[in-house]
Order: structure tokens, then sequence, then C-alpha cells
């Protein structure tokens, strides 16, 4: 039901403190600018969402009493952190002052109060509950961990998933594989061949932001990636294993192992559905794996269009181009595929990346957008790609609506589907 009105502006006291400014209502911004927000797109913050303060960069409102935007002068912006299944349709608005961090890479949604609760506008693309807060037990990870740990004790790669993605950084893929469900990640790249400006496991020194986390540090053999993920497969519900994960560098470089190892997984089993998350550089590796047995892939962009996507990944030796053949060449063999699409207010739903991803979907027959939030400092980002100005906008509600009315086959989401889920009814809740 939509709001009568927008909800009240917050701000923070630098205290970890967060306050409404009832004198001003919430903007949301786009691009570089600001703008009032349907009362229709705001909902309620999901369970597992969080607000942060925005240190140095006071917030946008709409003026209660005369409807004019005002910066607010009581403290700092606060904006939203939007759990996964969510995407976000605006991002807070604020001015950055001068001395102002960069920002540390997480999202940055819009957020407001009304009637005691805070709101964020965001939609929620995905009805699958595999990384849900309230689906995930402290006690039986810790024993999940100990039992992986005991069970595989000379590999490396369940010894990373469990001491590091799991139990360090708390890696919702990671936590899923030591309760034994659903998708089991599978880091297999110590190495990248593309220099993304937003890369969560690895910035230069003299960045002024800081990786998330740390990268995988050596190459997994055949054999390791082969004894934790058959069991996975027999034995889990609605199993996937899935290569290339945000801690790790690029999966294709490491190629001739994934092969091996999908050789292999299935002589031993052919349940479930074998995935790669890749910035999808090299078709050929593609093709070598497709022949071996993936079933799906899921590309990462953060746009449909070639300038776009080169300021920001900084690729070697491919190109855009190299990233549309994989998507075309998994297609070519029956299998599913996915961009892991960077949503930003403003640039996403531009007139321009509207016309490219219609290109992009017809050219590849696409099955599925999994619309993500994009995990950068707004300014900072648009700055290093060099943008001053985003042109037409249409809104993130507005484009997708467009894209599912012109494209009803192509998926909504936020996860890599199950193979029940791929050759079945798709929009059924298979996580419950």
């Amino acid at each position: 039901m939509a709001l009568s009105h927008s909800p009240f502006l917050l701000y923070s006291d630098g205290n970890g403190n967060i306050f409404e400014d009832k004198s001003l209502y919430a903007t949301g911004r786009a691009g570089w600018d600001a703008f009032p927000i349907p009362t229709d797109q705001w909902i309620a913050l999901p369970d597992g969402g969080n607000l942060y303060e925005l240190p140095g960069r006071k917030g946008i409102g709409i003026d209660v009493i005369t409807g004019e935007m005002r910066l607010c002068d009581k403290g700092w912006a606060v904006a939203a952190f939007i759990p996964p299944a969510h995407t976000g349709l605006f991002l807070a608005a604020f001015e950055t002052t001068k001395d102002a961090p960069t920002l540390p890479l997480f999202c940055y949604t819009a957020a407001g109060w009304h009637d005691n609760k805070f709101y964020v506008p965001a939609v929620r693309i995905e009805n699958d509950i595999r990384q849900e807060c309230a689906g995930y037990d402290d006690e039986k990870i810790k024993t999940g961990t100990t039992h992986l740990l005991s069970a595989y004790p000379h590999n490396r790669l369940v010894k990373h998933l469990m001491e590091n993605c799991c139990m360090t950084y708390h890696c919702p893929a990671a936590r899923n594989f030591s309760l034994s469900r659903w998708e089991c990640p599978v880091p297999s790249s110590p190495a990248c061949n593309a220099n993304c400006i937003g890369c969560i496991s690895f910035q230069p020194e003299e960045e002024t932001i800081v990786s998330t986390q740390d990268r995988l540090t050596f190459k997994p053999t055949a054999e390791e990636i082969i004894e934790f993920t058959v069991p996975h497969l027999m034995n889990a519900p609605f199993p996937i294993v899935s290569f290339g994960q945000g801690c790790e560098g690029e999966p294709l470089l490491m190629w001739e192992t994934i092969k091996d190892a999908i050789i292999e997984i299935r002589k031993h089993t052919q349940r479930g559905s074998i995935n790669i998350n890749t910035n999808g550089s090299m078709p050929k590796a593609v093709k070598a794996l497709c022949e071996a047995g993936l079933n799906s892939i899921r590309v990462s962009t953060n746009s449909a269009r070639k300038d776009i996507y080169t300021k920001y990944y900084r690729p070697n030796n491919y190109q855009f181009e190299d990233i549309v053949e994989s998507l075309k060449v998994v297609k070519s063999y029956g299998g599913w595929t996915s961009i892991n699409y960077f949503v930003f207010p403003g640039m996403t739903d531009s007139v321009e990346e509207y016309e490219a991803l219609r290109k992009l979907i017809m050219d590849t027959d696409l099955c599925m957008i999994q619309w993500r939030n994009f995990n950068i400092d707004p300014d900072w980002y648009l700055g290093q790609i060099g943008v001053t100005e985003t042109g037409e906008m249409m809104g993130v509600k507005q484009l997708q609506d467009l894209i599912h009315e012109e494209f009803p086959n192509v998926k909504f989401g936020y996860f890599n589907p199950p193979m029940e889920r791929i050759k079945g009814d798709y929009e059924k809740d298979f996580a419950h």
C-alpha cells in the first residue's frame, strides 16, 4: 500500500545514533541529482537491512512546508544496505563536503522514517529465501563448519571456505555450504584479467577505498574441487555448485582445472546444476566448459554499453564483445544464461542503457537478469568512469516494467536458479 506521504529524512549525529528530521521528506538520488521518490516505491526496510552514516555528507530533503529541496544541517546523511533478493530504486541523496572520505564498497540505498518504521525505495525481485537472515542459525553453522573441516582435513578450498568465507566474512553462500544446502561456492582462481574499479577482493595500495575481503591465495586442484562438490550435489536440497565468487579472481583463467573437475563430477552424479560466475572474457574456454557439462553461466556487468563497461572493468586482453559471445555460447549448448547486472539508479535506467540492454537481450536470447545493487560510492564511481551527464532517465521501476513487457520470457531475480527451477516452474519459491 502506498504511503500518504514520503518518509521523513534520516540523519546521524556522528556517534552511531540516527534521528528523523520531521521538517524534511526523504529524497532519492539517480545519477548526480536528487528527486522526490514516488510514494508507492517505498517499502519497509526488510529483515537483514542495515543503516549507515555517510560521513562528510549532508542529506537532501524536501521541506515539508515549502516543498523546496534543501540540505539537512543537523548531522550526516544516512543510507540503507538492503538485503539480497531486493533491488534498490534510488540511492541516498546527499551533498558531499570538501574533505569527505570515499565510502567503502557497500550499496547506498535511500532511507526514511515513517510511522515508527524505516523505509527504503526498493522492490523484492526474487522469491528465493536462500540468503534470508532468519534462515541462518549460528550454532548450526558452527557445527557444520567443524564437521566439514574434519571431513576434509587436507582440502585447502574447504579450509578457505569455512575459515575465511564462512566464519570471518559471514558469506551467505559459504554459510549455506556449511549447512549442506542449495548453492555451494567454489572459488578457483587467485588471478584476474580485469582491473575493476570496485573490486571487492583486490585494491591497489594507493587507492582511497579498501577491498572488503582478501582474495584466494592459491590455485585449487581438480581433486580438491571434486572432493566436496560431489557429496554436495548428491545430498543437498536444490543443489548448485558455483565456480567464481567475490573472494577470488576470474575463474575462466583456471578453465582447464574447472573442466577436469566438471568431467569428473559428472562421472559421479548427474544431480544438480554446475554454474560459473564470470566476467565472460574467454568464449573458447566457456565452450570447453559447456562441452564438459557446464549448466549455467552468470556474466557480471555494470552496463550493456561497451564504453561504460570498459571504463569500469578495465579489461586485460579481452573486450566487451567477448562477454556477449560467452552468453551466446552457453545458450547454443542449451544452458542457462544470466547477467549479474549492477543497478545504479540514473545510469542503469537511462534511455541509452535501456536501448543497449534491449539489444543485449535480443542478441544473446538471455534467460535471466539478476538485478544486483551496485556496491560503490556513487560520487567516486561516476568520477572514475568520467560521467558528468547521465542523460534522460526513466526510473529503475519503469525500466524493469518495460523490459518485462517486451521480453516476458526473461526471468528477473537475484540468485542463480537450481536445476529444478530452470526446468520446472521458475516462479515457484524453491528454497522454502
